[in-house]
């Protein structure tokens, strides 16, 4: 496996985080069609709330790549300091365990040298969980809609979260809520949309996107025919419509009956005229944090097994995830930090090899067999009349 060594070089980080910055001079002087705002990196693919973020960064930083570092070492603080919070209030990973957030070489790059939009966006959608965690549901709809605004990766979280939703709420609050988060995209988008709507829905939400080979670090030992078909990617979707299905059905809806025991349930329609509500606690059930998290970070893991193309900064998307993910298993502790320190390495070999990417698959679903195998708990808290009688 070839050394990362050589990614240290100033004028690489230089040359990437100016491209970051750079396409944003259409923008600022009065361009609305996307499909003309491009970049040193090329084409502009991402939403308009990534316009809004970087032409922020550009007007604090005057353009300069240090200046940015320091406010993206900050931006890296403040998503740690809300991972540690979310970590905390689980409870599920032990304290000296929450060490390994700190440790990732690719991660610090990412964040501080690289200068992404990855970075950002998961920000928002951990601070979307934090919300989540206090069963603020119609607020952290709104900040997860702004994560989503920057980059679309965030919508690997959206099949889990659409569940918690329905378990979480009454169906006039799940609308009200899914309503609320794309007034967001509308807001966003709204400049765009007013002008060249179609050439914004292209090219900001074009899901069609084939990525480099090269670039792959899961799937580089896929020949590069294979990796780039149509059939290939089908069968990606397949594998993971149906990992988030039996997760739904074996896992998150277990004590419900499965899925379809979940949907005739009680807490799935409408029941007038009392659940005529948009309260966030109308239902007489509260999902436990363990299982609002469990729930999320699995859901959006699935997504990155089944990723046809995970590239570089792609990392940051689960990365924060992976210990409250291993310490979920029942595996054992030296097999759990092995397996931590395995992925670590994958992500550190630059370029990927197909040595590096095969070790890295096997390490993600060694990953999702021991979270499928894992025992079942709880997902609710006592019911609320119960509680209070308690207290009385």
């Amino acid at each position: 496996m070839q050394s990362s060594s050589h990614l240290s070089s100033p004028m690489f980080h230089t040359r990437r985080s100016i491209g970051m910055l750079t396409c944003h001079s259409g923008f600022l002087g009065g361009e609305r069609d996307y499909g003309k705002l491009k970049g040193d990196t090329g084409p502009l693919v991402y939403p308009a709330g990534f316009l809004y973020i970087y032409s922020a960064v550009q007007h604090l930083t005057g353009g300069e790549v240090y200046p940015a570092q320091i406010l993206f070492g900050v931006l890296y603080i403040f998503n740690l300091a809300i991972v540690l919070f979310i970590y905390a209030k689980t409870d599920v990973v032990p304290w000296w365990a929450l060490f390994l957030l700190c440790l990732s070489k690719r991660i610090h790059s990412i964040f501080v040298l690289r200068l992404f939009n990855d970075c950002f966006a998961m920000t928002l959608l951990h601070a979307s969980m934090a919300l989540f965690l206090y069963r603020k549901w119609h607020l952290g709809m709104l900040v997860f809609s702004g994560a989503v605004s920057i980059k679309m990766n965030v919508l690997l979280y959206a099949p889990p979260l659409l569940l918690l939703l329905l378990k979480a709420m009454n169906i006039i609050g799940v609308v009200s809520a899914l309503a609320g988060a794309a007034l967001v995209q509308i807001f966003v988008g709204l400049p765009f949309l007013i002008t060249y709507p179609v050439s914004y829905i292209a090219n900001a939400f074009d899901l069609g996107r084939v990525f480099i080979h090269f670039w792959s670090v899961n799937f580089k030992f896929v020949p590069e025919k294979v990796f780039v078909s149509k059939e290939f990617a089908i069968c990606l979707l397949i594998a993971h419509l149906c990992l988030l299905a039996a997760f739904a059905n074996s896992k998150w809806c277990k004590q419900e009956g499965g899925i379809i025991g979940f949907m005739r349930s009680k807490r799935f329609f409408l029941t007038l005229p009392s659940s005529l509500s948009f309260n966030d606690f109308s239902t007489a059930e509260i999902l436990t944090k363990e299982h609002i998290v469990t729930t999320m970070f699995v859901g959006n893991f699935i997504g990155i097994v089944c990723a046809r193309s995970m590239h570089y900064q792609f990392y940051s998307w689960y990365f924060y995830s992976l210990p409250f993910l291993l310490w979920r298993t029942s595996f054992p502790t030296w097999l759990r930090l092995i397996l931590f320190f395995g992925i670590e390495l994958c992500w550190n070999v630059y370029p990927s090899t197909p040595v590096s990417s095969a070790l890295l698959l096997c390490l993600h679903l060694t990953v999702l067999w021991g979270l499928w195998l894992a025992p079942l708990y709880n997902p609710y808290q006592l019911k609320k009349d119960q509680s209070h009688r308690k207290h009385k």
